[in-house]
């Protein structure tokens, strides 16, 4: 429902004077079910070539805005709105949050196909055009005519960005495009962009703002509740608003810094010998400390995740206890999904796999199968994409329903679930549905979920994915605490701070294969096995292999 003059913005050539490209004014919106509006009284402008950063926490309504400015909301998005005026680019082009959303064929050159058809594209010239849009992105295939659903989700990401430049828009609306990649991926992502953005204007949704906060000429800075705190070039921004952005958990350059001076930042950062002996907001009971000589929770020995009958990871041999946090690394589609997808027996795997004492059965028949379902019960698991693992139509019941499964009284899976929503600030959001929720608060609830159930072993693909600062760290606190509570964790992640700052091993994944596994620098320096040999648990030779000749795909700096 909307009211509003809405406007197309007409052709206008080079040479005549900025006039606005996209723009609402008076905007009100409000989500169907919520008590309070998202936006009131909101106005926004961006002239055409404008580069726009829109900052603030994780569902204060970025991406809201970007569907109001392109008028996906309401015209095809459903939402109760209503505004004074509205001017909507005539040519523009959009990258969603999670790039699955937006694909409209199943193989990777029809979805580019189907971009060229609609702009009469001659067949002949498809290819060519093709290709040099996935050059653009850095996204290599051996063939045109793959699956969309093999590519990995950064891969997905950049085959998104594709698809939006071969339109050739005047306004290109970029909700976190390089959320899913790799460092090496967020630099060909961003100097693609750049590439392409002369005299286009664009409007950027992004949390990682180092590659590209120089690169825009505003930044307009909003409050939890939708209000626009302040708007500006970047720097008078950060400078200004210094306060605001460490108040609302704001990604700004220095973050990690600063939160590695507080009191729970010391806490989460601590060497592993170390834990525990510091009281603070980071445990809110008593945790059992590491055992760093427990018995294995998973043990592999030549382990190999399958997919369409062929191996797309490998694992010789690998091992991992209680109070392990294992941080995956490595380049865009390597298989570091794959491996979390074959231990939660979401991909048929071969070889022998032991979780928690007991041999993983493999085969298909009936009874083999509800065994296996059985013995994976023991691992909280978090997909890539969250949409995929809701369950119930209301927030408040999602969380519920998995303690639920697991036998835990009604009242207490109740009293649980609120905390954990309150936790991982979803409280008060209890009635609407999951799919309501922005990208960033879909993956929080699907941390929350898995850890309600503080399972022996937890698996998180890119959990602080689309995530703002403060989240990001309450989420990383609660994996240090089930962690001290003995829950072995692996998380794939593109964060490098998290691998060296938070993770006590690091495994590094490459063409479907595990080509190393060391301890982290925390790990190193919080044992005296470390200090004292210097050794493969020694500091030094971590940060050195860290840093070698292959950093730059991986992503992990000293």
């Amino acid at each position: 429902m909307s009211n509003a003059t809405v406007s197309q913005v007409p052709a206008q050539s080079a040479e005549m004077l900025p006039e606005p490209a996209v723009y609402v004014e008076g905007l009100r919106l409000k989500y169907p079910g919520e008590e309070r509006l998202m936006f009131k009284d909101l106005s926004f402008s961006a002239v055409r070539g404008e580069k726009v950063l829109l900052l603030g926490p994780s569902g204060c309504g970025k991406s809201t805005l970007l569907q109001v400015l392109s008028g996906m909301i309401p015209r095809a998005t459903e939402v109760p709105m209503k505004c004074e005026a509205q001017l909507v680019p005539r040519s523009w082009g959009y990258v969603f949050q999670d790039p699955d959303t937006q694909f409209c064929m199943p193989y990777v050159d029809e979805e580019l196909a189907f971009v060229l058809e609609n702009l009469s594209v001659p067949r002949d010239e498809m290819k060519e055009r093709m290709q040099a849009a996935l050059g653009e992105v850095g996204l290599d295939l051996e063939e045109l005519h793959m699956p969309i659903g093999h590519l990995s989700q950064g891969m997905k990401q950049r085959l998104a960005l594709a698809s939006a430049l071969l339109l050739e828009p005047e306004v290109l609306f970029l909700d976190e495009p390089s959320a899913l990649l790799d460092p090496e991926g967020r630099e060909q992502i961003w100097s693609a962009v750049k590439a392409v953005s002369e005299g286009r204007t664009l409007i950027i949704v992004e949390h990682r703002i180092e590659e590209m906060a120089q690169y825009v000429d505003r930044v307009v800075l909003f409050s939890p509740d939708g209000v626009i705190l302040g708007e500006g070039p970047p720097a008078a921004i950060f400078a200004e608003y210094e306060r605001e952005l460490q108040a609302y958990g704001i990604w700004y350059p220095g973050v990690w810094e600063d939160y590695a001076e507080s009191r729970a930042g010391r806490e989460l950062f601590a060497p592993v010998d170390a834990l525990g002996n510091e009281a603070g907001d980071l445990l809110y009971e008593a945790a059992l400390p590491y055992a760093q000589h427990g018995e294995t929770v998973i043990q592999l020995a030549d382990f190999r995740g399958m997919r369409w009958d062929k191996p797309v990871i490998t694992l010789p041999s690998a091992e991992v206890v209680p109070g392990q946090f294992i941080a995956v690394v490595g380049p865009n589609g390597a298989g570091k999904s794959s491996l979390l997808l074959s231990l939660m027996g979401l991909l048929r795997a071969e070889g022998t796999y032991v979780l928690c004492g007991e041999e993983v059965i493999q085969g298909r028949r009936r009874k083999v199968r509800k065994k296996r379902e059985q013995q994976l019960r023991q691992i909280g698991f978090v997909f890539q994409n969250p949409e995929l693992q809701f369950l119930t139509e209301r927030i408040g019941d999602e969380v519920v329903y998995s303690l639920l499964v697991d036998h835990v009284p009604p009242e207490e899976a109740k009293a649980q679930a609120d905390r954990c929503l309150e936790r991982f600030g979803l409280k008060g959001m209890e009635a609407r549905h999951p799919y309501q929720l922005s990208t960033g608060q879909k993956r929080r609830l699907s941390v929350a979920t898995a850890m309600a159930r503080q399972p022996s072993v937890l698996l998180l693909d890119e959990p602080t994915f689309g995530q703002d600062a403060r989240n990001t760290f309450a989420i990383l606190e609660m994996c240090e605490q089930l962690r001290r509570a003995g829950t072995a964790i692996l998380m794939v992640t593109h964060e490098m701070e998290i691998a060296q700052r938070v993770a006590t091993h690091i495994w590094e994944i490459r063409e479907g294969q595990l080509t190393s596994s060391m301890p982290s620098p925390r790990w190193c320096t919080g044992t005296e096995s470390g200090r004292e040999t210097g050794g493969a648990n020694g500091a030094d030779e971590t940060r050195e292999n860290l840093t070698g000749a292959d950093h730059r795909l991986t992503g992990v700096n000293a």
